[in-house]
C-alpha cells in the first residue's frame, strides 16, 4: 500500500534535485558603475536584464558622478576590506594599475571561447589585458570630440554650425545676442578637460595632441601651440553661464535639449540624453565633430574589470557577464541606449542613427590614418595620478582670471611629472 507514496517521493526528490542543480549554476553578480543618468541607466538595465535572463541575480552598485571619481573612491575601500564586487567600471591605464595589485581575475577562458582577439581591434584588446591575459571586457567606443547643437536655437540666432574655432566664436556671439546661452557647460574638472582636449585637437592637430597630452613632452607643453590652445580654451568660458559651477554634464545637455543653450562640447553619451528625451538626430539636435577635429577621433572606451571573487556560482555568473557584454545582441541594445558605438568589429549598424554611423566609420578610418587619440579627460591616456594633476591645472586656469596661459603651461609641465 505504501509503494505509490514512495514513487511520488522519489519523483519529488528528483524534481528538487533538478531545481537545486539549476540553482547551483545561478549566482549573484555585483556590478559597480556610474551609469545613473537617463540614457546611461537604460543601458545598464539592458545588461541587468541579460543577466537575469540567464537566471543570475544582479546586485546594482551604482555610484553617481559622471567621471567616476566617486565610484573609484568607494571601490578602493571595498577592495581594501576584502569585499570586492564581481565587476567594476574601470578603464584605460587604471586596469593595469588594479591588475598589478593582484586583485583582478583572469578571464582568458571566456575570451578564448568567444574569440575576443578576432573581434576586437588590437589597440582595444591590449588595454583589456595584463601580461597577455584578459582581465577586463570592453563595452563600447565613445567619441569624445563632438559638438552638440540645437538647430532651432541656431536658426533663431541666424548662426551656422561651426567647423573651425573662428566660426565657433562667431556662432557663440550670435547666440548670445539672441538671448541664448551659447555654450552649456558644467563645473567639474573632467568637463573642463573634455572641452580642453577638443580645443587642443582642433587647434594643434593629432600629432600635437599625442606629443602634448599622451607623451607629455615638456617642449610641446611649453611651446607656442599650447599657448594658443589655452587662450582659445579660455575664450570658450566667456560664452558659458554663471551657474555652470558644480552642474552635472547631463543637466548641461538638458539645456541644449530645451533650447536654453545652443551648443555643448561633450562625448556621445550626450546623445543618449537627447534620445531618452524623445529627440531625433538631424531634426531636433545636430552632431558635428568639435571645431577643427573632423579628421580625428578622441576615444573613450568603457570597460568592466573583473575582480577575484569566491563561490563557484558567482564566478560562473561573472564569466556569463563577461560573455554577455561582448555578445552582438547586448552590444547592439546597449550602444543604442548609451549613444556610443559597438566595440565588437563587424557589427551591423542598420538600427543606429547617422551620428553613430559617422562615428563608426571615422573610428575605423582614423585608426588606419593614425589620428585616433585617447582621451585624457576620460582616463584613456595617462596614469590616474598624472591625469588628476593635469586636470587640476586646466580647471584652475579655467576658473582663475589672474592665471596667464604661460603660467598654466609651466604648471602643466610640472603636473605631467606627477606619479
Amino acid at each position: 500500500m505504501n509503494t505509490p507514496n514512495i514513487r511520488i517521493s522519489a519523483r519529488a526528490i528528483g524534481l528538487a534535485c533538478l531545481l537545486a542543480c539549476a540553482g547551483a549554476q545561478a549566482g549573484e553578480v555585483e556590478v559597480l558603475h556610474w551609469w545613473t543618468s537617463g540614457g546611461e541607466a537604460k543601458a545598464a538595465n539592458a545588461l541587468k536584464a541579460t543577466m537575469q535572463a540567464k537566471g543570475h541575480t544582479w546586485k546594482d552598485f551604482a555610484v553617481a558622478g559622471g567621471g567616476g571619481d566617486s565610484a573609484m573612491t568607494v571601490l578602493k575601500s571595498r577592495v581594501v576590506s576584502g569585499n570586492a564586487p564581481a565587476a567594476a567600471q574601470i578603464k584605460g591605464p587604471s586596469i593595469q594599475e588594479w591588475a598589478r595589485e593582484g586583485v583582478l581575475a583572469n578571464i582568458d577562458g571566456v575570451a578564448k571561447a568567444e574569440k575576443w582577439d578576432e573581434l576586437l581591434p588590437k589597440a582595444v584588446s591590449d588595454v583589456m589585458k595584463y601580461k597577455g591575459n584578459y582581465v577586463a571586457v570592453p563595452v563600447n567606443v565613445h567619441r569624445v570630440n563632438w559638438l552638440w547643437a540645437n538647430p532651432e536655437a541656431f536658426k533663431k540666432a541666424g548662426a551656422k554650425l561651426p567647423a573651425s574655432w573662428d566660426e565657433f566664436f562667431t556662432a557663440a556671439e550670435a547666440l548670445k545676442k539672441a538671448g541664448i546661452i551659447p555654450v552649456a557647460h558644467g563645473g567639474q574638472n573632467w568637463q573642463d578637460f573634455t572641452t580642453f582636449e577638443s580645443v587642443a585637437l582642433g587647434v594643434g592637430g593629432a600629432d600635437f595632441y599625442k606629443k602634448a597630452l599622451v607623451q607629455l613632452d615638456p617642449a610641446t607643453l611649453s611651446g607656442p601651440t599650447m599657448e594658443k590652445v589655452l587662450a582659445t580654451f579660455k575664450r570658450v568660458k566667456d560664452y558659458t553661464d554663471k551657474n555652470a559651477n558644480g552642474r552635472d554634464w547631463n543637466l548641461a545637455t538638458a539645456m541644449v535639449i530645451k533650447g536654453e543653450a545652443g551648443m555643448q562640447l561633450m562625448g556621445d553619451w550626450a546623445k543618449g540624453e537627447f534620445v531618452a528625451a524623445g529627440k531625433v538626430p538631424g531634426k531636433d539636435f545636430v552632431c558635428v565633430a568639435a571645431p577643427g577635429t573632423a579628421q580625428a577621433f578622441t576615444f573613450n572606451i568603457d570597460s568592466f574589470a573583473m575582480f577575484k571573487i569566491k563561490n563557484d556560482a558567482n564566478v560562473k555568473a561573472q564569466n556569463d557577464l563577461a560573455a554577455a557584454i561582448m555578445a552582438p545582441e547586448f552590444q547592439e541594445v546597449f550602444n543604442l541606449n548609451k549613444g556610443s558605438i559597438p566595440v565588437r568589429l563587424g557589427m551591423k549598424m542598420d538600427k543606429f542613427d547617422d551620428c553613430a554611423k559617422l562615428s563608426a566609420k571615422d573610428f575605423v578610418d582614423d585608426a588606419k590614418s593614425g589620428t585616433l587619440v585617447p582621451s585624457i579627460a576620460h582616463g584613456m591616456a595617462v596614469p590616474s595620478a598624472t591625469e588628476g594633476a593635469i586636470k587640476d591645472v586646466v580647471s584652475q586656469f579655467w576658473n582663475t582670471d589672474k592665471m596667464s596661459a604661460k603660467d598654466a603651461q609651466a604648471k602643466l609641465v610640472a603636473a605631467a611629472k606627477a606619479k
